[in-house]
């Protein structure tokens, strides 16, 4: 589908939008090509009925033929059963359809969402992300259950309608459509307007998504700062703008419908004084205006059911508009490298050789960075806020690729690297701990086939960890709330310490991971981290000094440049930025123990 793909921001026509959707229907074609078939059936089926008619009135009733009467009642009661279960049949296949379209593209959106730079979650709101997944994929699932298949059957019973009319007396069936050009210039009208509203629509929900994720996820600190009336307000405001949006929408289609059938009266109107004067004179019979009018009516019908359909059409086009957008924003990470194949036994060495890198332009976070750790050696990685320490860690994991540069792993270049062999062997326990809903062993294991029940309870007695998990009704099969908010923030940490423990890996990185750890807690989870590191590569980021006096050496980052590195003494001794970091944590504790 590469030769389909667009910009948001260009002119998307309809064709291009129509073309790419299309593409989800092929695997299921044969299920479209019967359900089409059904529902051509079922459109024949339903021209059979004025047909009928008008041979009873023109035939049966003045001719007195109660057996010809019999049999045509016979045919239209046939006619009607048939259409039931010819209907049936073809509206569950379309939905089966639809439901699977909507399986495939969810899949097809997450697992593209979980290949995305983490530069994509900087910049959209997770709300914005989640109307993709949910709304926008359920208004495109009314468009292949309710619009794309129906289409043809609507076609197809216009197509035969004006067979028919124009079998049975083609200068009355130009009279009766003689309407439809001012039916196509209403047409045009519509779609031009309602599109706009549509993309507006599906703009608002986005905001009001967003909105109530972040508003959900920090209700505590709201309610702690007694900040509801304001976040109200705020709500109100999206919800006014959502409930506009869908206003405008409606007063499109609210014009639009009223206008067909108006048209349809008119097409009406016309059959009935045409072919009432051609009755008077003998040209035309009864049934034929009579089978007219209710041709007319079935031909109107359609166009109506297409005005609804173009309604759902344009709904679709809108969101497909954004939801290819989302599928067409490019990987700049590549998970699986073009050259030469990395076993996965690493050693741990980690190199960084004049790196660069920068969030957004005009703004390095990073400059000319260079460094090597050796294979079990224990560095620590400090400065002040904002001097770059977690985007160093972000870069070794790759969820950012270097501007310049180069950051080698056992003298292997990380972009040569299998994206997930590399994860692999590192593990990472973050600042902010994210405890899934699960088990206390699910948390643990993270669902890795690799990491046996021995493992996983082995980690969390080294990390200290069962203690607290032996307490828990259910030891390792224990329910954990959605982010762990059952137990406490220093337990979520110790699950994270044995989380990462768990995985074995060559290079062990902690991101500030004892800052909501209590004293005592993180006394034991020290000790068990000294023992536990043994001969594996260790980064160490940490703000409070005193956890790190004991690592083989320290750098010092100072507004995105190395400027110290050394061992603890080593640093203390120059009376450099180390020293007054050193000088300034250690007047604060002195002052809080006054």
């Amino acid at each position: 589908m590469n030769d389909l793909r667009f910009n948001i921001q260009d002119r998307i026509d309809d064709t291009t939008l129509a073309r790419r959707l299309l593409t989800y229907l092929r695997p299921y074609r044969m299920v479209v090509v019967i359900s089409i078939l059904l529902l051509l059936i079922v459109s024949g089926l339903r021209l059979i009925g004025p047909y009928l008619i008008k041979i009873a009135i023109d035939e049966s009733i003045p001719n007195k033929d109660t057996q010809q009467l019999g049999t045509l009642t016979f045919l239209f009661i046939s006619a009607l059963l048939l259409q039931f279960a010819f209907g049936f049949f073809q509206t569950y296949t379309a939905n089966w359809t639809g439901q699977r379209i909507m399986f495939d593209l969810r899949m097809q959106i997450f697992r593209h969402i979980q290949n995305l730079d983490t530069t994509y979650f900087d910049k959209n709101p997770t709300g914005r992300i989640i109307t993709r997944l949910t709304n926008d994929v359920d208004v495109l699932n009314e468009l292949f259950t309710s619009g794309v298949v129906s289409i043809f059957g609507d076609i197809f019973t216009l197509f035969g309608i004006v067979v028919i009319m124009f079998w049975i007396n083609w200068k009355m069936a130009l009279v009766s459509f003689s309407v439809i050009p001012l039916l196509f210039l209403i047409t045009l009208i519509f779609k031009y307007k309602v599109r706009g509203s549509y993309r507006r629509v599906r703009r608002a929900l986005s905001r009001i998504n967003s909105f109530l994720h972040e508003a959900i996820t920090g209700m505590s600190l709201v309610q702690v700062f007694v900040q509801e009336k304001r976040k109200l307000e705020q709500f109100e405001s999206r919800n006014q703008d959502h409930m506009q949006a869908n206003l405008d929408s409606i007063f499109y289609y609210a014009v639009f419908y009223p206008i067909v059938n108006l048209i349809g009266s008119i097409a009406l109107a016309l059959i009935l004084w045409y072919g009432g004067m051609k009755v008077l004179s003998g040209i035309l019979t009864l049934g034929s205006v009579v089978a007219f009018v209710h041709y007319s009516e079935r031909f109107f019908k359609p166009i109506s059911d297409l005005s609804e359909k173009f309604n759902i059409i344009q709904s679709a086009m809108a969101s497909s508009e954004r939801i290819f957008n989302l599928l067409d924003t490019p990987f700049s990470i590549s998970k699986i490298p073009h050259s030469k194949q990395i076993t996965t036994n690493s050693v741990g060495d980690i190199e960084f050789d004049r790196v660069y890198f920068q969030y957004r332009e005009d703004t390095p976070i990073l400059k000319n960075i260079s460094f090597r750790v050796n294979q079990g050696e224990k560095v620590a990685i400090v400065g002040a806020t904002g001097s770059g320490k977690t985007t160093l860690i972000s870069l070794l994991t790759r969820l950012y690729e270097v501007d310049s540069g180069s950051i080698k792993l056992d003298m292997v270049d990380l972009r040569e690297w299998n994206l997930e062999d590399l994860r692999r062997l590192i593990a990472v326990v973050f600042q902010d701990v994210f405890i899934f809903r699960g088990t206390v062993a699910e948390n643990i294991c993270l669902w890795d086939q690799y990491v046996s029940n021995e493992v996983m309870e082995k980690a969390a007695k080294r990390v200290m960890a069962d203690e607290f998990i032996n307490s828990l009704p259910g030891r390792f099969e224990t329910k954990l709330t959605e982010r762990g908010q059952s137990i406490s923030g220093g337990q979520r940490q110790l699950l994270s310490f044995a989380r990462a423990l768990a995985r074995n890996p060559a290079v062990l990185i902690l991101d500030e991971a004892t800052s909501s750890v209590d004293p005592d807690t993180e006394y034991n989870i020290q000790a068990g981290l000294k023992r536990l590191i043994g001969n594996r590569t260790a980064l160490i980021i940490a703000h409070r000094l005193s956890t790190i006096q004991y690592c083989d050496r320290i750098l010092v980052l100072h507004k995105g440049e190395l400027v110290e590195q050394g061992s603890h003494n080593q640093l203390l001794a120059q009376k450099g930025v180390y020293s007054r970091l050193y000088q300034l944590q250690f007047q604060c504790l002195n002052t809080e123990e006054y």
